[in-house]
């Protein structure tokens, strides 16, 4: 498959007041042509750091690269200058951010807004432009789009203008959408349509999305891969199927645990993951999530484990599935552990 995004080793720390936070720790994953990749885990887990590394939208300082690189259509993102960003954010690359009342700018009417992109990214008359904006109003659901167009940010509500976000981020025909949990605090109905929504436009303009969540139970219909992030690294990635079928890390397991089923009742209480995600600011030096982990071994504690690969599209980061496992297990024992 065609790689549209490649993101290899990539580090991001924040410089504060008490130290370091090392935020995104190498993190290495790729986006294929006309695929959809599911980001996942808990919140602080790194998945908006790292989108928005990507977009290069994070400021400096606080924010800080320590190393990796960021490849899109093989050119690496991290040798642009800002000029060069500008070209292509909104262009070949889109985001839509988690709070649309906050990215949109509340003093401009909607039209305005996207109009913008198309008069700087593709030398459209403002007549031109604001044809095409009615257009894609009209594309993502917005009913009236040819008076909307002129209302501004308040005047829509929460779904209505998380469509206006998709059409903001989309009116380019961008090669790659980061969306950047487009569904949160929107009622379940509203959710279905946005990501079906996601699922049509992708279809029609052909491009690649990058999903960031942390709930796993809207990602099984719409993407292709899942990456499961916890402490700013990737624990597990797979194939949507491997990942719902065979989660190979605890944690991942625990994540799919916490999605509610139709068939509980109601007496029986919500699963939650005990504990909270380690402090950044010094990073555990063996598995992150060994403080959680109910079947955690010492060298769990001690070691961090590398990726290891289930098949050729699964890996997971834990030492219960190395080779070893099993003579590790057996000297822990012995030892008490």
């Amino acid at each position: 498959m065609e790689k549209v995004l490649e993101v290899k080793d990539l580090r991001i720390s924040f410089q504060t007041f008490f130290g370091e936070v090392e935020a995104v720790r190498g993190i290495t994953f790729d986006v294929g042509k006309k695929e959809t990749v599911a980001i996942v885990g808990e919140s602080g887990c790194g998945k908006s750091v790292t989108a928005s590394g990507i977009m290069q939208l994070l400021p400096m300082p606080p924010a800080f690269f320590k190393g990796g690189e960021i490849f899109f259509n093989g050119e690496n993102l991290l040798n642009k200058t800002e000029k060069q960003m500008q070209g292509i954010r909104g262009n070949k690359i889109s985001m839509v951010f988690q709070d649309p009342m906050t990215s949109l700018n509340p003093t401009m009417k909607i039209g305005k807004q996207i109009v913008e992109g198309l008069v700087k990214h593709r030398n459209m008359s403002r007549g031109e432009a604001t044809a095409k904006a009615i257009e894609m109003l009209d594309l993502v659901a917005v009913p009236q789009p040819e008076r909307r167009i002129n209302q501004y940010p308040h005047e829509f509500s929460g779904g209505m203008r998380q469509r206006v976000m998709i059409a903001l981020a989309m009116v380019c025909n961008p090669q790659l959408l980061i969306a950047d949990e487009p569904t949160t605090a929107l009622d379940v109905t509203v959710q279905a349509q946005i990501l079906e929504l996601m699922n049509k436009l992708q279809d029609q303009l052909g491009m690649s999305i990058i999903l960031i969540t942390h709930d796993l139970g809207i990602v099984a219909d719409v993407s292709d891969r899942v990456v499961v992030m916890y402490a700013g690294q990737i624990l597990e990635v797979g194939l949507t199927e491997e990942i719902y079928a065979s989660p190979k890390h605890p944690y991942t397991r625990k994540l799919l645990a916490s999605v509610p089923r139709l068939d509980m009742s109601r007496e029986e209480p919500l699963y939650s993951i005990d504990g909270t995600p380690p402090d950044l600011y010094v990073p555990p030096k063996g598995c992150s999530f060994y403080d959680r982990c109910t079947e955690a071994m010492k060298i769990c504690k001690d070691q961090m484990p590398e990726l290891y690969g289930h098949s050729i599209t699964h890996q997971s980061r834990c030492w219960l599935n190395h080779p070893m496992a099993q003579r590790i297990n057996s000297a822990n024992r012995s030892e008490g552990r």
